[in-house]
């Protein structure tokens, strides 16, 4: 038996065909149908279904599960996408629309973020772990959570935000309307920013010069190679964050205690750089002398596919 993984992103549909020992053996990517909207992204979720099948040499019967995961909200019934603003949807019923098209398959819907959480789960830096957290750090901050071995979505089925925690009372103003979110301080944006003011107040920083004293240049890389080379601005602006990030990774372990927390999304190709100083951060805030590991995701790029596909098999864990 296969599942399929559908990974909506606003650029592009990925989807794959996971086998029961969470292979991607057959996957496609096309540029996401925007135009169409949800009924044109349904349509397209089936044809492509049905071409992966066919490339395994299998058919619909051989289907478990459609899992399809989407950047942004979802009701607490599991069908509707509230909001996902890259992709243009407000209130669209997306599970309906699909199932349409299987009507004897399960189809089930997720937050991106949750999904990334369940690959970490069941192939990734969770595997044999029962409480986790999955903090992802790129445009904004992204999260998931494994509780008790499975997806925790919520007391009320609302999702969890782990970007939105407040880290900072009346700190710097979130995208979400209210100030001091973990988002605030701790996505790359938050980086890239923090370097802007810094290459600004210091023309002779190794900063300014890489970015070629324009705005626009620095991001979040910049950053950290200049904090690598040495660089006192940035320096000072990389301790920063990793003093902020570990205290929003000490508030997840002193909460849940967390077997492992894992840090993914751009910021974490840092490598070590980041890891070993946030650790060490980490472990100065958390109440727990023998506390959760602190470890980069593993899944990457395959980790919204499998999430999904993992959907149904997290769903037969609570019933």
């Amino acid at each position: 038996m296969y599942n399929v993984g559908v990974d909506i992103g606003g650029t592009n549909l990925a989807m794959g065909l996971v086998d029961e020992e969470l292979n991607i053996v057959q996957r496609v990517s096309i540029p996401f149908p925007k135009a169409g909207g949800g009924p044109e992204t349904a349509k397209q979720i089936w044809e492509k279904t049905n071409e992966l099948l066919g490339k395994a040499g299998a058919d619909i019967k051989d289907l478990e599960s459609v899992g399809v995961v989407v950047p942004g909200s979802i009701d607490a019934t599991g069908s509707i996408v509230v909001n996902a603003y890259n992709l243009g949807f407000h209130d669209e019923p997306l599970k309906e629309r699909i199932e349409a098209y299987f009507p004897d398959t399960p189809v089930l819907l997720a937050n991106d973020a949750n999904g990334a959480a369940l690959a970490e789960f069941y192939k990734g830096a969770f595997v044999g772990c029962n409480t986790a957290a999955l903090l992802t750090l790129g445009t904004g901050v992204g999260g998931g959570l494994i509780l008790g071995g499975k997806m925790f979505n919520g007391g009320m089925n609302n999702g969890v935000e782990l970007g939105h925690m407040l880290l900072v009372s009346g700190g710097k103003y979130c995208t979400c309307g209210n100030n001091g979110c973990v988002e605030a301080y701790c996505s790359a944006t938050a980086l890239k920013q923090e370097g802007i003011k810094a290459m600004q107040a210091d023309p002779d920083s190794m900063l300014n010069k890489r970015a070629g004293g324009k705005a626009e240049r620095m991001n979040a890389k910049v950053v950290i190679d200049c904090a690598r080379e040495g660089d006192e601005a940035a320096v000072k602006v990389f301790d920063e964050y990793v003093d902020y990030l570990g205290s929003a990774v000490a508030c997840m372990i002193n909460l849940l205690d967390c077997e492992c927390v894992a840090i993914g999304g751009g910021v974490s190709a840092a490598g070590e750089f980041l890891f070993a100083p946030l650790r060490q951060n980490v472990h100065k805030k958390s109440f727990f002398e023998n506390h959760g590991r602190v470890v980069p995701a593993v899944m990457g790029n395959d980790a919204g596919i499998i999430g999904a596909a993992m959907l149904k098999r997290d769903q037969d864990k609570k019933l």
